[in-house]
């Protein structure tokens, strides 16, 4: 099996560059790549202390690993930290901003067994990180034969994944076996532990939570963008055009929000026609006067690195995707303690909070504009509303706390060698 692995990632590598003579993501993902060793090699050689290798397949995954990060800093200021990404859609959003607590980050190279040996053998990390499932046979069996600790957190295992194929999921299986100790987000039946050969496991919960609640406690500041409210408002975050067909129909209706939207996409053509199709007055972020800003009904905000803050402005949110590839990240809006909408998804096994933040009563999931009109509706009633808002807060609080209790079991392994 491990053949015909190292045959796909031959393979892989091929099919990235014949890619990317089409296509801007696999192009970036092959050029990023170019001088990725020297660069490596270039940092350690200035930077040759205790080091933690942190590895995540994309923003999202990064969003997960930063309070751990944070944390493993707090407690090992002298030790340096890299981060290495597999995807573009992460490193080059992560790359272009001061990322604290971080001194390098990387592409991971694709995972050959020569890739993993020369990487590994540059930087030489003392303990490693592993983020959710972004798991790279080939790097994890270097970093073994350097004895280099694995954790794997943020785990979150369904019965669909390919550790459960009958067929090759027992190659992947013995990935994780490899691993010091497994934390998971949500405990896992004793069955699915034996099945996965997991021999130190924990449950630690979701590190996202950590993440949101710290930056709802210092957001960012937009006054450009505070000085326009003068009523409720309603925050679109990562919405496409599937979510547009449900809340279009309601601002149409209901002048008396004044409506904040993120798309997922800022370059998507399909903003000049929510444009049009909105009424009142419809700005883009990026022809906001800074100095004088105009009064608005509906800002579209067509730049990126801003939305996880501008919840501090809502009073309620609605979060995209899940009538698409899935669900945009919903806990950023819970953070502010408000009530979040989204769409009802079809494989929910892949956003636990989707159903959690339902149970808890700050989730509303909707279908139609109809259920929209109705939620929002709902929410008009003052108790309902404080209702929910409490709801929002238990639920954070009632979760929080992901990466102290990584990093009591991190410290304890590394004190004990």
């Amino acid at each position: 099996m491990r053949q015909l692995y190292n045959l796909g990632m031959g393979l892989l590598a091929i099919g990235l560059q014949v890619g990317s003579w089409r296509s801007t993501k696999l192009r970036q993902m092959v050029q990023g790549r170019m001088g990725l060793f020297e660069r490596l090699r270039a940092f350690r050689n200035t930077s040759p202390g205790p080091l933690a290798w942190f590895h995540v397949a994309s923003l999202g995954e990064y969003e997960q690993a930063k309070p751990v990060i944070r944390a493993f800093r707090e407690s090992r200021p002298q030790w340096q930290v890299v981060v290495s990404f597999f995807s573009p859609s992460g490193y080059e959003h992560v790359i272009k901003r001061p990322q604290p607590h971080v001194d390098f980050i990387t592409y991971l190279p694709i995972d050959s067994p020569g890739n993993a040996r020369r990487f590994l053998q540059i930087l030489y990390p003392n303990i490693s990180f592993f983020v959710k499932y972004d798991l790279w046979a080939n790097h994890i069996l270097a970093a073994k034969s350097l004895g280099v600790p694995l954790f794997l957190i943020a785990a979150a295992f369904r019965e669909q994944q390919v550790y459960f194929n009958k067929t090759y999921g027992g190659f992947f299986r013995r990935m994780l076996g490899h691993f010091d100790h497994v934390f998971t987000q949500q405990p896992l039946p004793a069955a699915m532990i034996e099945r996965l050969g997991l021999k130190s496991v924990s449950v630690a919960g979701d590190p996202r939570y950590d993440n949101v609640n710290a930056i709802s406690q210092s957001p960012k500041s937009f006054p450009e963008v505070s000085k326009g409210i003068a009523k409720p408002v309603l925050v679109g975050g990562s919405v496409w055009q599937e979510d547009m067909d449900r809340i279009i129909p309601f601002i149409c209706a209901h002048p008396e929000y004044q409506y904040i939207l993120a798309p997922h996409d800022i370059h998507a053509k399909a903003i000049e026609e929510w444009i049009s199709a909105l009424p009142g007055k419809t700005l883009r972020y990026t022809h906001l006067d800074l100095q004088d800003p105009q009064p608005w009904d509906t800002l579209i905000i067509d730049n990126i690195g801003m939305l996880s803050s501008l919840y501090q402005y809502a009073r309620v949110a609605y979060v995209g995707g899940a009538f698409g590839k899935g669900l945009h990240n919903i806990l950023e809006p819970l953070a502010f303690r408000i009530p979040v909408i989204f769409g009802r998804l079809k494989q929910r096994g892949k956003f636990p909070e989707w159903e959690i933040s339902q149970n808890y009563g700050c989730g509303f999931a909707v279908q139609t504009a109809a259920d929209f009109e109705s939620v929002m509706t709902q929410l008009t009633d003052e108790t309902t509303y404080e209702r929910a808002s409490l709801d929002a807060d238990r639920l954070l609080n009632d979760n929080l706390g992901s990466a102290r209790k990584i990093m009591e079991i991190v410290n304890q392994k590394l004190t004990n060698g």
